[in-house]
């Protein structure tokens, strides 16, 4: 019985140690600041966007899919996302972003289930956006945490992988595919 459980703290605690390990590497963002075509947040999200995901576990299953309408509207420095959310189950959801360009080229942004304020910045093709989430479920509400990399593939699209942590250990992914409906 004692080598069993030995057995089973030795796996725990082996991966453990190999999820805080893998979610502390993390790239720098300016790895990419010489890459193309230039991510502009403002640019690429203003007008109608079509984007559609899935969420996995931290075993990598496929817990959920989902699409997204989103209208994006842009004055002076902030930009106003207002998303629908449709989900393989049925359920639907709304959420509306407010960014703003901060002087430094930075962005803050506030949404409703957003805790605090979203921070991110962009260099070359890419955009790292960070911000605690209050995520309902069914029995409760639990604090997570989102850091959100985007990719700017073209003009047309945007490639989107989020690792969504608590306590600093990783517990889910969501991969998201944005595709721009107003390009001329």
């Amino acid at each position: 019985m004692l080598k069993h459980l030995l057995k089973r703290w030795h796996g725990l605690l082996a991966f453990i140690l190999t999820t805080v390990t893998l979610t502390g590497c993390s790239s720098d963002l300016t790895e990419y600041r010489t890459t193309s075509p230039k991510f502009d947040l403002f640019d690429y999200f203003q007008g109608e966007l079509k984007a559609w995901g899935m969420v996995q576990d931290y075993t990598g299953k496929q817990t959920r899919r989902f699409e997204v309408q989103i209208k994006g509207t842009v004055i002076g420095n902030t930009l106003t996302l207002d998303e629908a959310f449709a989900y393989d189950d049925g359920e639907t959801d709304t959420r509306v972003w407010t960014i703003t360009r901060s002087s430094d080229g930075k962005y803050i942004g506030q949404a409703d289930d957003i805790i605090g304020e979203a921070s991110g910045e962009e260099q070359g093709n890419a955009l790292r956006w960070r911000y605690d989430f209050r995520l309902k479920t069914a029995d409760y509400d639990i604090d997570v945490h989102f850091d959100d990399w985007m990719y700017r593939q073209d003009q047309h699209h945007v490639f989107n992988v989020s690792s969504i942590s608590k306590w600093g250990i990783e517990v889910g992914k969501v991969t998201l595919f944005f595709t721009k409906l107003d390009v001329e």
